[in-house]
């Protein structure tokens, strides 16, 4: 079959669905969505929407059954069905028995360190106490995470103190939740490595982007990232064992720590397209989008070089939740070299992310001024 003739399925239909059905239909991809939401972001530009539960496994066979590729845009969904698709003959990236692997956090950091990947110390939990005994060999701060789900800050607790060990492990709801215990890392810098890989195993990344989080949300990605080359090549190199241990195809985010002594470690992989990537939309020559449909639909990689220094801001919600009603666009598009996206959700609430801003320019000080002017003209209406 000629690849560009091939149908492709997306699990989910939100901002990063979208963002991948934008890319694919530069080259006439018809495009299937599988989301629980009627009205959800990619729904408008998607070929078919099947509106069902991210676990639902007859709708996630039905999706199969129509697509000659199957890929999502995050990972907590029904893997058990895409094993068993996988193993019928359906085609499935990034492949399902890695997605297993990475949907639990303690089997994820297992594997990275069976590879030898550096990575922060870390415990499974099975009671409260196993977090005391923890931070007596690791001491306080700890970072307590469930191993199923979160984002954004969700399922974390930072436990300052043994007081706050109690309390940290019923917030998780331990007795009910798988959980771990990870040592709190004193890092100079978050970064993440963007990285593509296709079905042949060619590996490519792109510039290293340097997060800022805000209560535990991404709130600002620079890129190029304020890192030494030595820390640099440590991150690529990291990023390419680390789509060889889990046979990535398709996009991969490799989110690290640089320590204060210029130690690389990973934090945590998610295999899609990443928040800490949308820069790449404006800023590089192929979009991480992009990048993640050549790959997976076996076209060749495209040219991840950077066009210009380039700075994200996320647009979150501040009230709510009620329906979404922006303001101060057309203001911020005023300001040259911004480019504002919005996701499309029909409502607004509390830290929830409704679009972004990129802005890309010569000089990362004056980018990164107006990229901030221009995230603080953008709000939603009262009523």
């Amino acid at each position: 079959m000629n690849p560009l003739e091939q149908k492709i399925g997306i699990i989910g239909g939100g901002q990063l669905g979208k963002m991948m059905i934008l890319e694919a239909k530069k080259l006439n991809f018809y495009i299937s969505i599988l989301d629980p939401t009627p009205d959800c972001p990619a729904h408008a530009i998607a070929d078919h929407h099947i509106v069902a539960d991210f676990d639902d496994e007859e709708a996630i066979r039905q999706l199969a059954e129509q697509s000659d590729v199957l890929t999502y845009e995050f990972e907590h969904i029904g893997v058990d069905v895409l094993i068993q698709l996988e193993e019928e003959g359906h085609t499935v990236y990034p492949t399902a028995r890695s997605l297993k692997i990475i949907q639990n956090k303690h089997t994820q950091k297992q594997t990275l360190q069976g590879a030898d990947i550096a990575i922060p110390v870390f415990q499974y939990v099975q009671a409260a106490a196993d977090i005391a005994d923890f931070a007596e060999e690791h001491s306080y701060p700890l970072l307590l995470k469930s191993c199923y789900g979160g984002y954004d800050g969700k399922g974390n607790r930072v436990v300052q103190h043994a007081d706050d060990v109690n309390a940290a492990y019923a917030g998780l709801e331990g007795d009910h939740n798988e959980l771990m215990v990870e040592e709190f890392i004193d890092f100079k810098c978050e970064i993440s490595v963007i990285a593509g890989r296709d079905v042949r195993g060619n590996i490519v990344t792109f510039p290293i982007a340097e997060n800022l989080h805000q209560d535990n949300i991404l709130i600002q990605t620079t890129v190029p990232a304020a890192i030494t080359s030595e820390e640099e090549n440590q991150a690529v190199s990291v990023a390419h064992e680390v789509l060889q241990v889990f046979d990535g195809k398709g996009i991969f985010c490799i989110e690290m720590f640089v320590t204060n002594d210029g130690q690389v470690l990973v934090n945590e992989i998610a295999p899609r397209p990443h928040n800490s990537g949308h820069y790449t939309i404006e800023g590089c020559i192929t979009s991480q989008f992009e990048q993640h449909i050549r790959a997976i639909a076996g076209l060749p990689l495209g040219d991840t070089s950077l066009v210009k220094p380039s700075v994200m801001r996320n647009i979150l919600g501040n009230t709510g939740p009620k329906p979404a009603r922006y303001k101060g666009i057309l203001e911020a598009m005023e300001i040259a070299g911004v480019n504002p996206h919005i996701y499309g959700k029909t409502e607004v609430r509390p830290g929830r992310k409704m679009g972004h801003i990129t802005t890309i320019g010569n000089n990362l000080t004056d980018i990164k001024e107006k990229c901030q002017k221009a995230s603080e003209l953008i709000q939603f209406e009262e009523s």
